[in-house]
This record gives C-alpha cells, sequence and structure tokens, in this order.
C-alpha cells in the first residue's frame, strides 16, 4: 500500500515537473501533435500527395493489397501513424491506408469545406470578415497554404489568393499557426 502510494506520488511530480508551465495558444488536436513518430516527426500532421497516382495499401509494405489509389497529386492527408518507411495516412473522408513516405511531400495544401456539397466561400484580402472578396470558391477547391493565425489561413490557387477562415478547411487543425 505505502509503495503505491510513493508510486502515485512520483509519477504525478514527474507528470506535473513535465507539464509546460503555461498552456500555449493550442487546441487539443495540437497537443496531441505533439507526439512524435518513429521519424521524429509529429503525430499526426498534414502533408500533400506527390504525385497524381498513388496506390494506398491496406498495411504498410508491398505485400500488402492495394486498397484504393490517389489520383490528384498535391491532395491533402493526415499521417495518423508511422511504420518504418510506411505512412498510414487519412483523407477528407475518412479513408485511411499506407503510403511509401517518398510519395508524400510536407508541402502544406488544403481541401475547402469537403464536408459541403455546394454553396461558395469567401477569399479575402485580409485575415478578417470585414476584408474586401477577392474570389469565391466551391466546396473541394484546393489550395496552397502559405500560413494560418489560427483563425484564418493565407491560401494560394491557380487563379487566386488571400485569406479564407481556418474552420473551412481540411488539412489544417482547428486553432493551429504556421507560415511557410
Amino acid at each position: 500500500m505505502i509503495r503505491r502510494f510513493a508510486l502515485s506520488v512520483l509519477l504525478a511530480a514527474g507528470m506535473q515537473a513535465a507539464a509546460p508551465a503555461a498552456p500555449g495558444p493550442w487546441s487539443a488536436e495540437q497537443a496531441v501533435a505533439q507526439a512524435k513518430g518513429p521519424s521524429g516527426l509529429p503525430l499526426p500532421r498534414f502533408v500533400s500527395l506527390k504525385s497524381s497516382r498513388i496506390n494506398v495499401r491496406r498495411g504498410p509494405g508491398q505485400d500488402y493489397d492495394v486498397a484504393f489509389t490517389f489520383v490528384r497529386a498535391g491532395l491533402p492527408v493526415e499521417i495518423v501513424q508511422e511504420f518504418d518507411n510506411w505512412r498510414k495516412v487519412r483523407d477528407a473522408e475518412g479513408d485511411e491506408g499506407w503510403i511509401f513516405h517518398s510519395l508524400l511531400s510536407g508541402r502544406r495544401t488544403a481541401m475547402v469545406a469537403p464536408w459541403e456539397q455546394e454553396g461558395r466561400f469567401a477569399v479575402r484580402a485580409a485575415a478578417g470578415a470585414d476584408a474586401r472578396v477577392v474570389a469565391y470558391v466551391e466546396p473541394q477547391v484546393m489550395a496552397d497554404v502559405e500560413s494560418c493565425t489560427g483563425t484564418w489561413c493565407r491560401i494560394r490557387g491557380e487563379n487566386y489568393a488571400g485569406w479564407i477562415e481556418q474552420d473551412r478547411l481540411w488539412g489544417v487543425y482547428p486553432s493551429e499557426v504556421f507560415r511557410n
């Protein structure tokens, strides 16, 4: 009983010492993202596809069957697990499978509101709801993500560039802040 109590106290003290002094501006998803995979990179994390035809396998290796094939370069995917040189990814529809690491890019891309069937979303000249509209994009449009403030992301597409509300994008985490 005393050993169990002492162990509990030691664990609690260790956990307290390992905790940051003050919470950062991160969401729960970003706190989870601080877990590191075998590659030393955070898990989960968003990346994009390097080429336009990538087989997604049922397991981490070429001996596993192809579950499906991605046919769009630049598509954002979320790495949720790593095994050796293989990455388990999830797409915007929730489908998962394994891809060889060299077929993935660290380039950040996003898909506009893939959960919507119709509508259009304003891309603005500056980060803010009152900023001038420079373009409208429809659901499932892909864009490069240049930066995110935690509430707005600067995106660039074929014929437009500007800011969109961060919660309209799949390919960035809520409240995530970064600059490429």
